[in-house]
């Protein structure tokens, strides 16, 4: 097991639409002053903006976790919500259960699951209905 270099944890509320951004641009922040750049950096925040998202749109409030060891960094997305009844559903691009108070603001077009695997080097999604979700992307930055 790897020694942690770097480990922040970001405290996310459900339905606060107006901080949306702000933990990602932190995380792409923090990344960028400790070397990580281009394509990891860029991958990164794309993946740690939709996480952010899935718990202001669809949880009641989560944590997102940024780990950093020598040779990767790992995004992990832990709620308390509804659960992701469907999976294979929730991971086909534009599918979403978003509310109409997240679509009227731009958010919510189903996007996030799969531009989180898409962007991550390894992804895994745990899911129980009535307790919550768990995401967990690793982003390989030993060439980075």
């Amino acid at each position: 097991m790897e020694s942690t270099i770097l480990k922040n944890t970001y405290e996310i509320n459900a339905g606060e639409f107006q901080t949306a951004g702000d933990v990602s641009a932190n995380i792409k922040r923090k990344l960028k002053q400790i070397g990580i750049g281009g394509t990891v950096l860029r991958r990164i925040a794309v993946a740690s903006y939709e996480a952010e998202l899935n718990l202001i749109i669809h949880s009641h409030g989560g944590k997102l976790t940024l780990e950093m060891t020598p040779s990767s960094i790992i995004l992990t997305s832990a709620d308390v919500g509804p659960g992701i009844p469907d999976l294979s559903k929730a991971m086909q691009e534009g599918y979403s259960t978003a509310s109409e108070e997240a679509r009227d603001l731009g958010f919510g077009a189903g996007m996030g699951l799969p531009n989180m695997k898409r962007n991550a080097d390894g992804f895994s999604i745990e899911s129980e209905v009535g307790k919550g979700t768990t995401i967990q992307m690793r982003f390989d930055v030993k060439d980075a």
